[in-house]
């Protein structure tokens, strides 16, 4: 008996050792974006944010092939999203993953159907405004906190969560209504003073939420995000407090985006615009490289991608990159119509640098940037850059022209950022015949003023929130729900700081008891 009983002991602990090992095997691990030596879990690559050596956490291989066209077609958005996060996030139960999918979007889209697809013209509009706070960031931001918690609990991490983050305008209000009381987190916004439209600025400001803080910061966003990068490398935060991020520097934050690149491609499908296999270009409004880079890993995980066009509107830093392969951080900033897009240094392009480049490349190309400012690769490196990637620019009066034209001839409503996108896919739409999806990025109604102006209403010096309702009475577009009383919000966070004064704040709001 003794001996039975020690076999079966002996049996059980190595088939729990096999299944561990196989386990480990068959996770898919991360590794910074600077080198490959430094690996970690998804769920820690999450929980850190950043690596270690202050680069981008990238996976290190693609889930090709584990989205099967063809079983996509007949999966709805929350079955695709499941299918995108567990092809990614390996260290996660399907249980887990089915739940987190669940409880992001449940309740809190207009519906079911997350980014509806309409077609304009000859073109199609892929809308990510529907979410709690009418932009795309919505879609990733409803996922991270919830990632965020799973991946605490699954390394046993019981320790508070510093959520920072940096925004141009739409990622802080996202992230604050995404991580407003969430249990044992903090959430910290950013964003530059000035820089946001007032209907972004008052989302932000009018958050509820104990653990939600905001402060404006008296910089462009890129001092923001520099000094958000810097707090990741150097503050020393209590050993009762982690830190972590909801920029797109986040691999949690990129990856629950590529999800609506398979919808729209589904979609397109379904309506037999186009057959399975055949390719789509996308075109993507960007400044941080964050919604675009989704669409490259969407394409390295088997989705058929003709061309990522990236749109910039007069801050044109990647236009001018991959145009002639120097990346030139050092120049004039503009504070133009479509804020979220006032952007010079745009991090997650050290990504695709990487990924086609090495980590030594990216290394020494992102230490170049942060001494001189600026860097240049070679003219191989560009051709293999280049492979998916194109781009072109539009400044506010060819965005205005777009909003104008598009309304006036389809009678549909587009924002500034769609509106930059809109000129980009003209301007190239004789590199491909492929069918053309735009992502568009925000409601118009969060920035009234520009649409009015764009249609030729005069509405300078006049309250941004009237100015809904008088872009409402023109176009008879509906407004959001979360747009519609935003006005009657009480003002909560009115914090003014000095972009030095980032890493004290920090500090402070950390050890806060709330």
């Amino acid at each position: 008996m003794r001996i039975v009983y020690h076999n079966i002991v002996k049996n059980a602990i190595a088939t729990s050792l096999i299944f561990l090992f196989l386990k480990g095997f068959f996770i898919m691990h991360y590794y910074s974006s600077r080198n490959s030596a430094i690996k970690t879990t998804p769920s820690k690559a999450i929980l850190s944010g950043i690596a270690p050596d202050g680069g981008l956490f990238l996976p290190e291989k693609f889930p090709a092939g584990e989205i099967n066209i063809e079983d996509m077609i007949r999966m709805n958005n929350y079955e695709i999203a499941e299918k995108v996060l567990s092809a990614f996030f390996t260290d996660f139960t399907a249980d887990e993953i089915k739940n987190i999918v669940k409880d992001s979007y449940s309740g809190t889209f207009e519906n079911d159907n997350l980014a509806p697809l309409e077609k304009v013209g000859d073109k199609f509009v892929l809308e990510l405004y529907h979410g709690p706070t009418c932009a795309f960031k919505d879609v990733a931001l409803s996922v991270l906190p919830r990632l965020i918690t799973t991946s605490k609990k699954k390394n046993g991490i019981d320790t508070e969560t510093v959520i920072l983050t940096a925004t141009s305008g739409d990622t802080g209000s996202a992230a604050a209504h995404g991580f407003s009381n969430v249990e044992n987190t903090k959430i910290i916004v950013f964003y530059p003073e000035h820089g946001t439209s007032a209907v972004q600025e008052k989302q932000m400001t009018s958050c509820p939420g104990k653990n939600v803080f905001v402060a404006s910061v008296n910089g462009n966003f890129d001092d923001a995000q520099t000094g958000v990068k810097n707090i990741f490398s150097s503050l020393k935060l209590p050993e009762t407090k982690t830190l972590s991020s909801a920029n797109s520097i986040n691999i949690g934050r990129l990856v629950p985006q590529i999800t609506y690149y398979f919808t729209s491609y589904r979609d397109l499908v379904n309506r037999k615009e186009i057959n399975p296999g055949d390719k789509v270009d996308f075109i993507v409004p960007t400044g941080n490289f964050g919604d675009i880079l989704a669409g490259y890993f969407a394409y390295m995980t088997g989705l058929p991608v003709g061309r990522l066009v990236c749109a910039s509107n007069e801050n044109n830093v990647l236009t001018e990159f991959f145009d002639t392969g120097v990346y030139r951080a050092k120049r004039d900033f503009h504070i133009t119509r479509s804020p979220s897009m006032d952007i010079l240094v745009s991090s997650n392009l050290e990504r695709l640098i990487s990924l086609l480049l090495g980590t030594e490349k990216a290394r020494v190309y992102m230490e170049k940037l942060k001494t001189d400012g600026e860097y240049a690769v070679t003219e191989d490196e560009l051709i293999k850059l280049r492979d998916k990637f194109s781009a072109a620019c539009a400044d506010d009066g060819e965005a205005l022209e777009a909003i104008c034209e598009v309304f006036e001839k389809y009678g549909y409503l587009m924002d500034t950022h769609t509106a930059v996108a809109w000129s980009a896919a003209e301007k190239t739409k004789n590199e491909s015949s492929n069918k053309t999806v735009i992502l568009s990025t925000a409601s118009p109604y969060k920035f009234p003023e520009s649409v009015l102006k764009a249609l030729g209403v005069n509405s300078e010096n006049k309250n941004e929130f009237e100015l809904i309702e008088e872009l409402h009475a023109l176009t008879k577009a509906p407004v959001p729900a979360p747009l519609k009383n935003l006005n009657q919000n009480k003002i909560l966070h009115n914090d003014k700081i000095k972009k030095e004064d980032m890493a004290n704040y920090v500090l402070k709001k950390a050890e806060e008891q709330i």
